[in-house]
């Protein structure tokens, strides 16, 4: 049933006089302009009902939108970080949990001195850094693959690692960049009560040594095989320092190599304290670096800032203090600064 505009009743009722004739035309004529007037109220209303539903439409889609694509961080550093990481919201970082107390795994989740210096890190640049666990020795792979865009893994900052050369000093990759965040010195791990009497690494020639695949510490001891010259040192190398250990504990090696505050830790935890004890006094003392591609120089120096900020702030030292490794504490952020 067609609806006619108000104004059609209305007129006729205040014309109750008029002629037949006249009231013809002017009816007629009041006809034309009332459906003149009625198809206009109805493209009016339908158009207001389509500019309704495209606003609806528009509004919706909008509001999708500002869901699904989140808005600008207001985090201090947010701005310096690339368009692709600051879209993604996620900086992927590549690591070894198997390190404690600088990374391993606890009740399914990567904890750890690193993971929380991350975490603060996090809340300068205003993104979220994801951890993911790989073997040590594919970790500077992954960043050339892209895979991952930053490595927090205890890595020590070398020569070698910043131009990309293996053992022999053979160009195999670009190399990386570190931001250095981190000062420490290896020590020796053996066998709770020291039954070989190993108090340095001159006491290891002839005998057999763990350690991690593809680290610093398996440099160190390759290099004291050399030393040794025909009283052969044997190296036994995994791809976990736990595995290293575990050959340490069960009496196939004599001794580990780790940085001081891991392997400080392992002693005081393992067994209760009951399994390991560090022995000789620090050597090597080096900076662990986090580690970037070469063609990420903003994101590089995005995480300098940060950290230089997180320095600043003392969220840094909370981290540290944590941890028991205050006195791995670096005063400011440097870049490749390791030899």
């Amino acid at each position: 049933m067609r609806t006619w505009p108000p104004g059609i009743s209305l007129i006729r009722r205040r014309n109750p006089t008029m002629t037949a004739r006249s009231t013809r035309c002017t009816t007629a004529a009041k006809t034309r302009t009332s459906r003149l007037a009625a198809v206009a109220a109805i493209a009016v209303a339908g158009s207001m009902l389509m500019t309704a539903c495209g606003d609806q439409t528009e509004g919706g889609s909008a509001e999708g939108t500002s869901s699904s694509q989140k808005p600008a961080s207001t985090a201090p550093l947010f701005s310096k970080l690339p368009a692709d990481i600051q879209k993604s919201g996620v900086i992927k970082v590549g690591t070894d949990a198997s390190y404690a107390p600088m990374e391993f795994t606890e009740g399914g989740k990567i904890v750890g001195v690193d993971p929380d210096i991350a975490q603060a890190l996090s809340k300068q640049l205003g993104v979220k850094l994801e951890f993911v666990s790989g073997t040590f020795d594919g970790l500077i792979t992954s960043i050339y693959s892209g895979r991952q865009n930053l490595i927090m893994s205890s890595m020590t900052d070398n020569k070698k690692r910043q131009e990309g050369l293996d053992d022999n000093g053979k160009k195999i990759g670009k190399g990386i960049d570190f931001v250095d965040y981190f000062s420490s010195g290896v020590s020796l791990l053996v066998k709770k009560g020291n039954p070989q009497g190993i108090n340095s690494l001159d006491d290891l020639c002839g005998k057999t040594v763990a350690v991690q695949r593809g680290t610093i510490y398996e440099d160190t001891f390759k290099a004291q095989a050399t030393k040794c010259g025909d009283k052969k040192l044997t190296i036994q190398a995994f791809d976990t320092d736990a595995e290293a250990q575990t050959r340490v504990k069960a009496g196939g090696a004599v001794a580990d190599l780790n940085d001081y505050p891991v392997a400080a830790y392992i002693a005081k935890t393992s067994g209760g304290g009951n399994d390991f004890e560090v022995v000789g006094s620090q050597s090597d003392v080096g900076l662990f670096g986090i580690g970037v591609s070469k063609d990420k120089p903003q994101l590089r120096d995005a995480v300098k800032e940060a950290l230089d900020a997180i320095i600043k702030d003392g969220s840094y030292a909370e981290v540290l203090k944590k941890w028991d490794v205050e006195d791995s504490a670096v005063t400011s952020a440097t870049v490749n600064a390791g030899k």
